[in-house]
């Protein structure tokens, strides 16, 4: 009875130890496959922050792109193709399984293009300080020429100024003009007289002024003379001026040297008529003196 007792016993050790050791290994197994399972969870949630910290970085890069483009420079054409090329990079990257190979490829791909930033960048704002100062120039030189204009067209019209005065000032002056009606008798004297019946002779004078500027040479006046029945007297001849034209009595000539020089000439004529008579100088076709005398 006793022995039986003690195999019983020796069979329960041998089970329990058996089944201790059972308990040991799936304790083990249980670790390991858990261990493993959060080694693996690690390595996807650091592989998914690599994946996200890349994208991150390139988003930058394509901002940074977006800035200097918008500044609209000569290098715009350039730096539209870099960024193009981080964008193709983004979408690489989210497209990816995030595996290490894979981010080690896009890691190296995105230091070359954050190199590439960085030169690009220093050659944009290069252009852009050049562009700065070129165009303060440009500001400059526009606003010296548009003093230069102005001052050029306060000349010019102090030059037309000058130049109507010139010719306003150049131009002669007739003073004292006289119309007297005369008597010529057969001796040849001369007696002013205001009876129309008497009248034989108009007589015309006047006084060109002294004028050290006008231009020198022969001049020509044209006299007209008007009677009491609105006709011309004289030679009754026409002379056009452009559109204008002109019917005068005789033609003066006169050599003026800049000095004052006292005109007169005769129009013989008879039967003159009683009443007011109307007489005009004119330059060309300007009037520049007039009288008027009346026959009774």
């Amino acid at each position: 009875m006793e022995d039986q007792q003690n195999k019983s016993s020796s069979s329960l050790k041998v089970v329990i130890a058996v089944l201790t050791a059972l308990l040991i290994g799936s304790l083990g197994y249980i670790f390991k496959v858990t261990t493993d399972a959060k080694s693996v969870q690690t390595e996807l949630t650091k592989t998914v922050s690599e994946k996200d910290s890349v994208v991150k970085n390139l988003q930058e890069l394509k901002t940074t792109y977006d800035a200097a483009i918008a500044e609209n420079t000569s290098m715009s054409d350039e730096l539209k193709k870099e960024r193009d090329k981080v964008v193709n990079l983004i979408e690489e990257v989210k497209k990816s399984k995030g595996d290490v190979a894979s981010m080690s490829k896009f890691k190296t791909q995105f230091v070359k293009l954050q190199g590439d930033m960085k030169v690009l960048m220093t050659e944009n704002e290069g252009l852009k300080k050049q562009n700065t100062k070129l165009t303060t120039q440009r500001d400059s030189t526009v606003v010296v020429l548009g003093e230069s204009k102005k001052n050029n067209e306060v000349l010019a019209g102090q030059n037309d100024e000058l130049s109507k005065t010139v010719e306003k000032g150049s131009k002669l002056t007739v003073l004292d003009m006289k119309a007297s009606a005369y008597k010529v008798r057969s001796s040849g004297k001369q007696i002013e007289t205001e009876k129309a019946g008497r009248v034989n002779m108009l007589k015309i004078s006047f006084t060109i002024a002294e004028n050290q500027i006008a231009k020198s040479g022969d001049k020509s006046y044209y006299v007209q003379i008007i009677d009491s029945k609105a006709s011309v007297i004289g030679d009754k001849q026409t002379v056009n001026f452009g559109d204008k034209s002109l019917v005068y009595s005789f033609i003066t000539n006169v050599k003026y040297e800049n000095k004052t020089v006292q005109v007169s000439q005769d129009l013989p004529g008879k039967d003159f008529a009683k009443g007011t008579y109307f007489v005009n100088v004119f330059d060309k076709d300007e009037l520049v003196s007039k009288t008027s005398f009346t026959l009774k």
